[in-house]
């Protein structure tokens, strides 16, 4: 079984999000998703409009993923790889070059970003909205 692993807060889910998780899980047989938990959002100083458990339990209903584990620092991704038994490591080419240091642990791959959305744009949108 070819196991991939993928990270990010998913709040306000959208379908770039549903994009990234269905070619994820084309890559392999089991999709992990490690989820920022609210206390980890907090160190990057980013707030999330739903918890950890709402958005957590939104992943698990989505069938491209298997496994929804909490991601709390930013040092843990070689011990999930690790003990997840990870083949593959996933994330948007936003993120180009900053997970390369997995190379030795599993393959890494930087997905192209689905054009024209994403959560900043929306909570812009709602923000410009709201105050007219």
């Amino acid at each position: 079984m070819k196991k991939v692993l993928t990270y990010g807060t998913f709040d306000l889910l959208h379908w770039g999000h549903i994009n990234l998780l269905r070619r994820a899980k084309d890559l392999g047989d089991h999709l992990t998703v490690g989820l920022s938990a609210d206390e980890f959002n907090a160190i990057k100083n980013k707030k999330s409009y739903h918890s950890f458990e709402n958005r957590k339990m939104i992943l698990e209903s989505i069938r491209y993923v298997d496994e929804v584990i909490a991601e709390k620092t930013w040092d843990q991704k070689i011990s999930d790889v690790v003990d997840n038994n990870i083949d593959i490591f996933v994330m948007g080419d936003d993120w180009e070059g900053k997970f390369d240091f997995l190379k030795e642990y599993c393959e890494v791959v930087y997905l192209p970003r689905t054009i024209g959305i994403s959560t900043s744009q929306i909570k812009k949108d709602l923000f410009t909205v709201k105050n007219g």
